[in-house]
């Protein structure tokens, strides 16, 4: 009985999950005949965990007191920028040279490569930009919220600040050509935020989300300059629109525009292409759908309540 245990303990040990593995093979497998074809290996994709990474690391170049190692924030900030910079380039340069070759029917490797480098130099070009319009943002921010009680604070604490970090960062390479990897930042800023933006929104300076959760900005939305949100906005479309076939029309405007100076408190919602002129309030709550000139105020109407006396008749 002992040399029989021996035995089956030395004999390969089929996996308990065989079965499982081998049907997700399977799917795999047909997924990529479905999308590639029979026989051809599936392009590299960019790496959601390499550009968290690069997100961080783009932080601390924008705000490196803030978001830098502590041994930078006082010593030489502009010789820790070029080498972070000179390594943030080649690294965010091959994620989307995976990006334009998984898109570029056709392109050739020297193509595909020229293509990577253009997008990520003149991405890199713009970070002072990037920077401005964040300075913009970060002091509406402290001067719009009574409980800030400095710009550090701000920028450390707020959430708000936080998604429109990664904000103008996706959104500029979702201008210059890489939408899949701006799609990936928005999500790991909405995953830690709660803060839904499209990178495809366009916002002005200024722009500050108050508490923050739940606010959602589609992607043809425009924002004007000095606009101010609070928690559960939502920047929607009202509808569809279809092609002769059924199938859902892509990138057409569909959201608002909302001009300079405007103030949408918690839990509005206004969808479809229409425009909240300058200076405008929309009280919470309030569902709109419909353009309203400058320097409105929309509010829900009063709830009616009626008292009853019960006494009476007897």
């Amino acid at each position: 009985m002992t040399g029989t245990l021996e035995s089956d303990a030395l004999a390969p040990e089929r996996p308990r999950f065989h079965g499982v593995v081998s049907d997700l093979a399977a799917l795999r497998k047909a997924s990529r005949a479905r999308r590639y074809g029979n026989g051809v290996f599936p392009p590299e994709l960019p790496s959601r965990s390499v550009i968290a990474k690069l997100l961080t690391d783009l932080a601390a170049i924008l705000y490196p007191r803030h978001f830098g190692p502590p041994e930078e924030q006082l010593h030489a900030p502009e010789h820790y920028l070029a080498r972070q910079l000179d390594r943030l380039f080649l690294a965010i340069r091959e994620q989307i040279r995976r990006e334009v070759k998984l898109f570029v029917a056709d392109a050739s490797e020297e193509a595909v490569d020229r293509r990577a480098t253009e997008i990520a130099e003149e991405f890199v070009q713009g970070l002072p930009r990037v920077r401005a319009l964040l300075d913009a943002d970060v002091n509406a921010a402290y001067l719009g919220d009574p409980a800030a009680k400095s710009i550090d604070e701000v920028i450390f604490c707020y959430p708000g600040v936080l998604a429109l970090i990664n904000h103008r960062l996706a959104h500029r390479l979702y201008r210059l050509g890489a939408p899949m990897i701006a799609r990936i930042i928005s999500e790991i800023a909405h995953s830690q935020t709660g803060i839904d933006i499209h990178p495809g929104a366009t916002i002005d300076e200024g722009f500050f989300i108050d508490h923050g959760t739940g606010v959602v900005i589609g992607e043809t939305t425009i924002i004007g300059k000095n606009v101010r949100l609070y928690q559960a906005v939502t920047l929607g479309a009202k509808r569809f629109s279809v092609d002769e076939n059924g199938a859902l029309e892509k990138g057409k405007p569909r959201h608002p525009i909302i001009e300079d100076e405007v103030v949408i408190y918690a839990g509005a919602t206004v969808l479809g292409r229409i425009t909240i002129g300058r200076g405008s309030s929309i009280g919470g709550n309030v569902w709109l759908t419909h353009s309203v000139p400058p320097g409105s105020n929309i509010t829900q109407a009063k709830a009616h309540v009626e008292f009853f006396d019960h006494g009476a008749g007897i």
